[in-house]
């Protein structure tokens, strides 16, 4: 009787998570369009009273799907770059995080996908579109800045095009990887990219 007196504590960011995977599994499986508050009501398996105590509206569900996979990218990047070892291996584990390279990166990606083709219409989602797009080309720029300095690649390199370039590749290969697998799956990503970033420091 004690154990039903007490009420339950609801972990307020972990259960907005758990409903924004929900809105992740109909967007991949239904697409954007169908990922309504009913529909996301019922993937995850609650009403949408229940839901709507979390998100009042479609938008506010798909503007939070897009800023978890935001998190979630940036948190792997500063964990694999906090984890120390050689510079040019560390500076690749950080770049792949942003890569589909397991089932997890891959969902977020193919989520990111829709969900920046929404954006052309949706000016909150192309607003977090702008301020991801924005932190990646940085963080692009800062990596080709570093391995100049630490002499890892050549000093007469353009940083800022070479910053573009880098950034440029990772765009395309995330999406060839999602929309062509077959032809490029996880090794081969791998490989370009590290053969890329190889190039920045060869000879001419």
């Amino acid at each position: 009787m004690l154990e039903k007196a007490v009420p339950r504590i609801v972990d307020a960011d972990q259960r907005r998570r758990e409903l924004t995977e929900a809105v992740w599994r109909v967007i991949r499986r239904d697409g954007v369009a169908a990922a309504s508050v009913r529909a996301v009501a019922r993937e995850a398996g609650t009403s949408m009273g229940a839901l709507r105590h979390w998100f009042g509206t479609q938008d506010e569900l798909l503007h939070f799907a897009m800023t978890l996979v935001m998190e979630r990218a940036r948190t792997r990047a500063e964990a694999a770059a906090a984890a120390g070892g050689p510079l040019v291996p560390r500076l690749l584990r950080v770049l792949e995080e942003t890569l589909p390279l397991d089932e997890e990166r891959r969902a977020e990606t193919e989520v990111w996908l829709a969900l920046t083709a929404r954006a052309l219409v949706d000016p909150q989602l192309a607003g977090l579109r702008d301020r991801s797009s924005a932190e990646l080309h940085a963080f692009c720029v800062d990596v080709v800045r570093v391995l100049v300095a630490e002499g890892a690649a050549r000093p007469d390199l353009d940083v800022d095009l070479e910053g573009e370039r880098l950034y440029a590749v990772l765009d395309g290969l995330a999406v060839h990887a999602v929309t062509r697998p077959s032809v490029l799956p996880p090794d081969r990503v791998r490989e370009v990219l590290a053969t890329h970033l190889a190039a920045l420091g060869a000879t001419r």
